[in-house]
């Protein structure tokens, strides 16, 4: 059986973003059995974004690079990090960041899989959770094509083909297996060298120059030289294996032809359909964290909690007794999920789902205690619930959680939800304590 597997300790890195020409900082941290890779936007607040089918942005507003997004954040050219994780297949992982753009370092995922290889890797026990491709997937788009077919491990095939006569064609086949026998991770960006003033002119390449990125012109690479012959597929090819992280761990050949970013994306949103249809979308995890603090963040709360983006409804718990009473907020915005197809045009949010994020602020309530160490709390009932006002985009929920009876195997709490400090809504909660 495959096992999860994560950091073993922390490691930093500083830069200039490729695309935004800002200096910005990451720390990557060991994450719980069944986290994913998150990101954590240190410098807005602790906002949280699961890299992951369901926070893709759009590659036709932010070309040329992968960014992902939740309540209006986003976080910009994740597909090197993304692929020294599907490299060294790493499952779990917290990535802080501080800046809207993962730092560029050389254009490749050289250092990532360095430092990372450096610190070292943690097995988990728990199995790896694999979608598997068990039937044909593709996506094509005039000249550029990509296909998933079934294989018992994780296959990449890349053919390119470029008009410069430097680039030429090229063609790479691996095996992703865990051990990086190629230097693909070491495979930097590169561009035309015609194409430079027009990304600049549409803000793009800010951070860009000679050592990070392979500027081509019909004599030769401007100001450097090439790591390896092939250096222009592999790099391809390390941005596929970056993209198609945001798919998680994967069982398929993929059989690439000329594809980009644009491309890669379509087939994850085709993944995501593939997966939606094949695979139950419950998260079974639970870790022995127990809270030492009067507050949790949002990614403590995860440890206690098996409720991931985007239905982690609670973003803060701003005060807590064990045992007792806890506070938590839900700060409401116009990029909620549930938005888009609950009164799209006149946003307010779902009671049921204000009913699930008091019953999120009971469960830590729950599973703060010792006793309740590595337990899950199932909520099972709801009684007396009442709507006093509706909640909308902009409104800051605070939760406000008490205990009733609470016994080895069942618990009661009495919740109220307020925005700016009226009544919202109000229930009792029962929920079910299992191991």
């Amino acid at each position: 059986m495959d096992k999860q597997r994560t950091i073993k300790g922390k490691v930093s890195f500083e830069g200039i973003g490729l695309h935004s020409g800002q200096n910005s900082k990451i720390e990557i941290l060991p994450a719980p059995i069944n986290t994913g890779i998150i990101f954590i936007r240190q410098d807005l607040g602790s906002q949280l974004i699961k890299a992951d089918f369901y926070s893709i942005g759009s590659a036709e507003k932010f070309p040329r690079r992968t960014s992902i997004c939740a309540n209006g954040i986003y976080i910009h050219t994740i597909e090197h990090l993304m692929a020294a994780f599907n490299l060294l297949k790493i499952d779990n992982a917290q990535i802080n960041i501080w800046g809207e753009e993962v730092p560029g370092l050389d254009g490749s995922a050289k250092e990532f899989v360095q430092k990372i290889q450096k610190v070292g890797l943690e097995e988990q026990d728990a199995p790896i959770n694999f979608l598997v491709v068990k039937e044909p997937i593709w996506v094509e788009e005039a000249q550029t094509s990509i296909v998933a077919l079934p294989y018992d491990g994780l296959r990449m095939s890349y053919a390119l083909k470029y008009d410069n006569p430097l680039i030429g064609t090229g063609y790479v086949d691996v095996v992703l297996d865990g051990n990086i026998k190629e230097n693909i991770f070491e495979a930097r960006t590169f561009c035309l060298e015609e194409e430079v003033k027009s990304l600049l002119d549409t803000g793009l390449g800010k951070g860009a120059n000679y050592e990070n990125t392979l500027v081509v012109s019909k004599q030769g690479v401007v100001k450097n030289k090439l790591r390896f012959p092939d250096e222009f597929v592999k790099h391809k090819v390390l941005d596929l294996i970056g993209d198609l992280y945001l798919a998680g761990p994967l069982k398929a050949h993929i059989i690439a032809v000329k594809s980009g970013h644009s491309l890669n994306i379509k087939l994850l949103e085709k993944l995501r359909r593939y997966r939606e249809k094949t695979v139950g979308a419950g998260v079974g995890s639970h870790t022995s964290f127990v809270p030492t603090t009067n507050q949790l963040s949002s990614e403590e709360i995860m440890k206690l909690l098996p409720h991931r983006y985007p239905f982690l409804l609670v973003d803060r718990i701003i005060d807590m007794e064990k045992f007792k009473r806890a506070v938590g907020i839900k700060n409401v915005t116009m990029n909620e999920h549930f938005f888009h197809g609950h009164f799209p045009g006149r946003p307010v949010m779902p009671g049921v789902l204000i009913v699930e994020a008091m019953a999120q602020v009971g469960g830590v309530l729950m599973l703060s205690n010792e006793e309740n160490k590595g337990k899950l709390a199932y909520f099972m009932a709801a009684n007396n619930a009442k709507f006093r006002r509706t909640v909308v985009p902009g409104d800051q929920l605070v939760i406000e959680v008490v205990a009733g009876k609470i016994r080895s195997k069942t618990g009661i709490v009495y919740a109220k939800a307020f925005v700016d400090e009226k009544l919202a809504a109000e229930a009792e909660l029962m929920f079910a304590l299992v191991d």
